[in-house]
């Protein structure tokens, strides 16, 4: 099992910053989240999923927001890609780029996945979270999307107009739907399935101004040297971290895994011989993991968990968590609740 989902100090500080443009005091936050705010300016630092998403409920209830992070001005300033945003930068396109995005998305967070999807009308740009014990928060979530969104704005010197914009956070309350336009430039789907919007063609195939072959070939060799260090370079966690991104659509074969990290099964199966392990147990460990994150949000019922875990109907999933937890699902997840609420995160960073 990976002990914990991390992110990157360079993006957990331009959260920070973000938060203290707002007005918060952010020392103050971080302290309390159980986040080394002088460990973020350390290059190697990563930060627990479970505490990030601490911070951000701590700023909006001090804040008062709902709405939190809900600015593409602080977006575009604050939202730190770091080293793959140099890589983005110089590629031919965005196509191009969010194509190596899928593999490189571990190095800004490897709590948070990244996908690409055809569409008639373009390309649909998703991002999704795994590996937490507490529920994500919205702004959290909204805030990572509008931050893709506005990077690709950036990145192609293009004032894009998205042809879609999907969130699964729920219907927010009266009011406050102009400032998602104003976000996004229309107003999104909620209560959908996925975290994502929707580029023309014409936008995600054109030339990035910035494109240099020479600067793009050393930032991907900058970004697979953070990939190695961080063990994401090992067929085990490559393939966890496929079957976290589609196991919703039902349990994957190892030769759908294979073909997605484009080697063949019989490679697949030879590399993670190399590596002691088995695809099985790796399909297992990935729904252990998942089902704490899916559980540890009242919002899901046990049927949905079931789905989302790719398992064919709830018995199979109430045998998994028996040994998996101990117990059944539903009071694994009254055990989280009490956890959430009974107690805080240690003060205690996550190294490198």
């Amino acid at each position: 099992m990976i002990s914990s989902r991390t992110s990157s100090a360079a993006w957990v500080r331009g959260t920070t910053d973000m938060m203290a443009a707002e007005g918060l005091p952010v020392a103050e936050l971080c302290s309390e989240a159980g986040i080394d705010l002088a460990a973020l300016q350390q290059p190697h630092t990563r930060v627990e999923v479970d505490r990030i998403s601490r911070l951000w409920e701590l700023a909006v209830a001090r804040s008062g927001k709902a709405d939190l992070g809900l600015c593409p001005l602080l977006t575009a300033r604050y939202g730190n890609v770091d080293v793959v945003g140099y890589a983005l930068a110089s590629g031919p396109s965005l196509l191009v780029g969010f194509q190596h995005l899928t593999r490189h998305m571990a190095v800004i967070s490897d709590c948070t996945t990244f996908d690409l999807e055809r569409d008639a009308r373009g390309y649909w740009l998703s991002i999704a979270h795994i590996g937490a014990t507490r529920p994500i928060p919205r702004q959290r979530v909204e805030y990572a999307l509008l931050t893709l969104f506005t990077l690709c704005g950036w990145l192609t010197r293009r004032e894009l107009r998205p042809l879609g914009v999907e969130l699964i956070t729920p219907q927010p309350t009266a009011g406050n739907e102009a400032r998602y336009h104003t976000a996004f430039g229309m107003l999104p789907r909620f209560g959908q399935p996925a975290n994502r919007f929707l580029l023309a063609e014409a936008d995600v195939l054109a030339s990035i101004p910035t494109h240099n072959p020479s600067l793009w070939a050393m930032h991907e060799r900058l970004v697979e040297t953070e990939l190695d260090q961080l063990g994401h370079s090992l067929a085990s966690t490559r393939v966890r971290t496929e079957v976290a991104r589609i196991l919703h659509k039902g349990e994957p074969r190892r030769d759908d895994i294979a073909a997605r990290l484009h080697m063949t099964d019989r490679t697949l199966q030879r590399r993670l011989q190399a590596e002691s392990a088995t695809y099985q147990q790796l399909l297992d460990d990935t729904r252990c993991e998942l089902a704490r994150q899916y559980l540890s949000d009242p919002r899901r019922n046990l049927t949905e968990v079931a789905d989302l875990l790719g398992f064919a109907d709830q018995s199979n999933m109430f045998r998994a968590c028996k040994r998996w937890f101990g117990m059944p699902p539903g009071q694994y997840r009254a055990q989280l609740m009490l956890q959430q609420t009974g107690s805080d995160l240690p003060l205690q960073e996550t190294p490198a």
